[in-house]
């Protein structure tokens, strides 16, 4: 089981960012998903390093002003590892939309670490790494 609810959980991460066929990204539910005091990394030319609030506030914004539109991103495979109440997942992933009116694709890496907690498992860090 541990495994499928880490499936799951890492399904819905990705699905916040959704906004295809005008539907409303839900990325608060990262507060959810992410344990209090959880970090967030983003590597690269760009990099940074963000609380859950600081990582959420911008993108819900990009992904409902208009700027972003037709957004998703999805796993494309992962390597998932559980040693008891911890697991760690390296996954690479695929993202598309259209940005300021403009189609694009991408893609990149993503590194999760999860906990179970009493609530089932949560995510505690990840980094992402976009490829150029």
């Amino acid at each position: 089981m541990s495994k499928t609810e880490i499936d799951r959980v890492t399904a819905e991460f990705f699905g916040a960012f959704d906004n295809r066929d005008g539907k409303v990204p839900d990325v608060g539910r990262i507060r959810r998903l992410v344990i209090p005091g959880g970090v967030i990394v983003a590597t690269g030319p760009h990099f940074a390093v963000y609380t859950v609030d600081e990582f959420i506030e911008p993108r819900q914004r990009l992904l409902t002003d208009g700027r972003l539109a037709e957004f998703s991103e999805w796993e494309t495979s992962e390597r998932t590892e559980i040693a008891g109440d911890v697991a760690s997942r390296f996954g690479e992933y695929r993202k598309a939309g259209i940005l300021d009116g403009e189609p694009f694709e991408g893609g990149g890496t993503k590194a999760i670490q999860f906990v179970r907690t009493p609530d089932g498992w949560r995510i505690t860090a990840f980094s992402w790494y976009d490829q150029p």
